[in-house]
This record gives structure tokens, C-alpha cells and sequence, in this order.
């Protein structure tokens, strides 16, 4: 079960709890507990536990919002990259062809190891991807990506036109590898598992008042369970885009897929 999954699941178990327990809490106070100033009281409390609450909840969702924008920006500019320098070693000639076709295998074995649920690319051979990591550094696409990097460099041409072109497949390259870590580095997740739990702590004291203040009714009963499933549901977006691969709203591999097949069309 993935990650954003469970602590959903969580939440809302503990949501359920926390609000049942304010429910029994109410039942079995004694009556001068119960009575209206104590509930004023409570009420503001829970106006301030509320509100806290939803600042934190909205901060976090727009921080990963951005960052999910962000991440799915710089795959985009980074299947671009590899298109440009696909384009840019064609230019060249068949010199840098190994280097061309080094460079297809690297694009089809990101797209078969970062969207493993997806159908593999075909017609274009890549090393095994069985053990490389969903998301971080993958040195044996590293090693690729070198080797093509070395064969653009050991380039010598005598002549103007190559001069330039090597020069610029040289730049394009240094692009590259820093578009690529970018894209690794936008992989990460930013929440810690402290935080959430702090988090969700703050969201159980809420509902705990919100069960101490409810009376006992089919009514109140289904606004407090509707509010725990908004709360669940905004929790479960805010951890899903928080690791922008995979799950529900997971970057596609459209960019990186157009890329490859303008790699193969010429």
C-alpha cells in the first residue's frame, strides 16, 4: 500500500476515534461541566484549533501544488533537452551515431523505470531496469549518459560547421546532466513523518471538541463523518503530490515519450 494511502487511512481512523471519544466524553460529564459557559468556552478553543489547523492544511496544500507544478515543468524541460541533443548529435553525422543510439537506450530505460506500470517503449533495446530505483540517482543510467558524454568529447573535427556543432553538443550535454539531477532532486518528497504526526495530532483535538460540543443525533453524526472524509481527502492530495511519480496525480510520461519518438523518426 503506498505511502499517501496509509497515513490517509490513518487519519481517518483516528479522526473517527478522537470524535467518539468527545461524544462519550459529553455522555458521561457531569452536568456542571456541561453547561454553557463551558461550551462557549470550548467553542472558542475549538475556533482557534480550527483555524490553525486549516492554515497549516492550506500552507501545505499550496506548497505541494507548486511543487508538483514545478517538478512537472522540469520533466517537460528536460525531455526537450534530450530531443535538442538527440537533434544536435544527428546534425553532426554518422560520426556520433553510437552516441545517438547510447542516448535512446538512456530515454527508454528512464520511461520503462519511472513509469514501470506503463508499457516499455518498443523497438529501442535498454539495460535491465529490474533493479533501478523508482526515484533517486541510477548509476547505471548514469554510466550511459558518460559514455555518450565521452564519445562527444574525444570529437576532433577540422572543419568550421563541426567545430560549432561539437561545441554546442558539448554545451547541450552540460544541460543535460544538470536538468536530469534537477529532475532527480524534484523526486523527493519534502514531509516528514514527525510532521504529519504533529499534524494529525492537532486534527484529533479538533474533532475531539467537535464530539464533546455535537449532541447525539443521525444529523450531527453525518456532518461530523462528512468532515472527516474532507479532511481525509485533502490530506490524501497534499501526500500525493508530495511525491510527484506514482499514485493518483503521478507527472506523465508524455513529454519523455514524445521525446523518444522523435529520436526514432529520423
Amino acid at each position: 500500500m503506498q505511502r499517501e494511502a496509509v497515513w490517509t487511512l490513518a487519519l481517518f481512523v483516528l479522526l473517527v476515534f478522537s470524535a467518539a471519544v468527545g461524544s462519550i466524553l459529553r455522555a458521561r460529564l457531569p452536568a456542571p461541566h456541561r453547561g454553557n459557559e463551558t461550551i462557549d468556552f470550548l467553542r472558542v478553543v475549538t475556533a482557534l484549533l480550527v483555524t490553525f489547523a486549516a492554515l497549516v492544511m492550506s500552507l501545505l496544500l499550496a506548497s505541494e501544488l507548486n511543487a508538483f507544478t514545478t517538478a512537472s515543468h522540469d520533466r517537460n524541460r528536460y525531455a526537450a533537452g534530450l530531443a535538442e541533443m538527440d537533434r544536435c548529435l544527428r546534425n553532426y553525422g554518422p560520426a556520433l551515431d553510437n552516441e545517438r543510439q547510447l542516448l535512446r537506450s538512456y530515454t527508454t530505460a528512464v520511461i520503462a523505470s519511472t513509469w514501470p506500470g506503463e508499457p516499455v517503449p518498443a523497438g529501442v533495446t535498454y539495460p535491465d531496469i529490474s533493479k533501478l530505483p523508482l526515484t533517486g540517482e541510477a548509476p547505471a543510467l548514469g554510466a550511459i549518459l558518460n559514455d555518450m558524454g565521452l564519445g562527444i568529447a574525444r570529437e576532433q573535427p577540422t572543419d568550421a560547421l563541426h567545430q560549432v556543432l561539437v561545441t554546442r553538443c558539448n554545451q547541450l550535454f552540460s544541460n543535460l546532466l544538470a536538468a536530469r539531477w534537477t529532475v532527480i532532486e524534484d523526486a523527493h518528497g519534502s514531509l516528514s513523518a514527525p510532521f504529519l504526526g504533529v499534524l494529525i495530532f492537532w486534527l484529533m483535538l479538533v474533532f475531539l471538541s467537535f464530539g464533546l460540543q455535537a449532541p447525539r443525533n443521525p444529523l450531527t453524526g453525518s456532518i461530523v463523518a462528512v468532515a472527516i472524509i474532507s479532511v481525509a481527502s485533502v490530506m490524501f492530495v497534499i501526500l500525493d503530490l508530495d511525491l510527484p511519480y506514482g499514485g493518483l496525480f503521478g507527472i506523465s510520461s508524455e513529454s519523455m515519450r514524445h521525446a523518444l519518438t522523435d529520436m526514432l523518426a529520423q
